[in-house]
């Protein structure tokens, strides 16, 4: 098996005549934090479309664990081991916390189509969705919708979500978007919780996270890297600074 739990290879994504991701080349580590960061229109969220099959590639191709896929579709990626979150919250809002998380957990836990079951009798299924709940901090808010949930706790769940299907290579895509500097500290220490054995790659625009949270860091620009290595080597490359950080490494 591969030593790496991501790679790309020559990545290349063009919409028409217009190439957004050009020519990416990245290993992930297993078992690392891993922050993608860069301005907007960089091509950050397009790079994990085409990582979890909701964008075909161009030319290029991506492995997971050393077995190619690109061109596979996101539910069958998604089996393989590696799981996304989005920059918008992706719920059942009229179904309860505990009820999302265990709509989460139901194929990898072998219930796939079987209508006949009635998942409320199904005690695994029932105890591993409580486990979750527990991880994420959501016990309380059990038999809420998940509507009623705060913006933060809505992250939460998605997380929480994210990581029921067993999922070894978690993508997370701007996770901490739109909270408030205690709701972020909060979210930081959950994603290293919940990371904790995983592997993680994460696009993040808060400098103070990324720097905080990523083993290793990729600047990505105008759909190309232009610098990959650990927070210290970021902080203080200079086409970085001109490029995306500014005065912020200061």
């Amino acid at each position: 098996m591969s030593e790496h739990a991501l790679r790309l290879v020559e990545l290349r994504k063009s919409f028409g005549p217009t190439e957004i991701i050009r020519g990416v080349d990245l290993d992930i580590h297993k078992g690392e934090r891993h922050v993608i960061i860069g301005p907007n229109g960089a091509g950050k969220s397009t790079l994990f479309n085409l990582i979890s099959g909701r964008f075909p590639v161009s030319s290029g191709r991506v492995e997971l664990h050393g077995q190619r896929i690109d061109g596979l579709p996101p539910h069958q990626i998604n089996r393989m081991g590696l799981s996304r979150s989005f920059q918008v919250t992706n719920l059942f809002h009229r179904m309860s916390v505990f009820e999302n998380i265990r709509c989460a957990l139901l194929w990898s836990m072998g219930y796939k189509y079987a209508f006949w079951k009635l998942v409320g009798r199904q005690r695994r299924l029932n105890e591993e969705a409580e486990r979750i709940l527990e991880q994420v901090h959501l016990q309380a808010r059990r038999d809420v919708p998940a509507a009623m949930l705060s913006y933060a706790e809505q992250r939460a769940l998605e997380i929480g979500a994210t990581i029921a299907g067993g999922a070894d290579v978690i993508l997370l895509d701007e996770p901490t978007a739109g909270m408030s500097l205690t709701e972020t500290e909060q979210a930081v220490q959950l994603i290293r919780e919940v990371t904790a054995g995983r592997t993680l790659v994460m696009v993040e625009h808060d400098m103070g996270v990324v720097f905080g949270l990523a083993d290793r860091v990729s600047v990505l620009v105008y759909g190309e890297l232009i610098a990959t290595g650990t927070p210290e080597e970021i902080r203080a490359n200079t086409a970085v600074q001109e490029a995306y950080l500014g005065t912020e490494v200061a």
